[in-house]
């Protein structure tokens, strides 16, 4: 799942992005509405966590350019206002749900995971083709009863290439949707990871590599 964090406050971005990625996330930040319109119109996002009074371009503005826009995109509103007319307020915006300052951490994975869920087709929690089994709620993976020990970004690929249900994705999707902003378009990191993946799956092989367009799992 990929998300963008749009909030003003720089220790709180920090904390934010360091536990949603510790959950397997790609997370890209903006400390402003500006800059945070910019990454919307480069990258697709699973879920936007949007404080509701950025600078710049206020929350509200950003809301509804998403909502406007037809995007995919969630919108997770905070605000430090707390009051039900405020709740209404960014509802009415088109924001997806919303959750007010101070919050609980645990609560805001929970809410960006449901939003998550909806922001792709609907797809059953524990996927499985054959001998391997992918539970995302408990990021764990088997393979004829053996647990794999994967990374964040080789889980990542596994769950998406799952997902397809023996369909092609692209590597530009799977380094779109599995890795962040950060990410270098024109280096092998997609195709190494899958190496390594393919390696801690074992025999027989389960990935296949569609040459010059990218992999399935039939």
């Amino acid at each position: 799942m990929r998300v963008l964090i749009a909030e003003d406050e720089p220790d709180l971005v920090e904390i934010l992005s360091d536990g949603l990625r510790a959950q397997g996330m790609a997370v890209d930040a903006a400390l402003d509405g500006a800059r945070a319109l910019e990454r919307l119109a480069v990258h697709r996002y699973d879920v936007l966590v949007l404080d509701r009074d950025l600078p710049v371009v206020h929350g509200d503005e950003v809301c509804r350019a998403v909502v406007s826009g037809g995007a995919r995109t969630r919108v997770l509103m905070l605000t430090a206002a707390r009051s039900l007319d405020d709740r209404v307020a960014g509802l009415n915006l088109g924001a997806d749900d919303y959750l007010a300052k101070p919050f609980a951490f645990d609560e805001l994975v929970a809410r960006v995971n449901a939003l998550g869920r909806r922001s792709h087709p609907a797809a059953p929690p524990v996927l499985v083709r054959g001998d391997l089994t992918v539970d995302s709620a408990r990021r764990q993976a088997e393979r004829a009863g053996r647990v794999l020990t994967l990374t964040n970004k080789e889980f990542g690929v596994l769950r998406v290439l799952l997902a397809a249900g023996g369909a092609m994705v692209p590597s530009e999707e799977l380094l779109e949707r599995v890795w962040d902003e950060n990410a270098d378009p024109f280096t092998n990191t997609v195709r190494v990871t899958v190496m390594r993946l393919r390696r801690k799956l074992g025999d027989p092989p389960l990935i296949e590599t569609v040459p010059g367009a990218g992999y399935r799992i039939p």
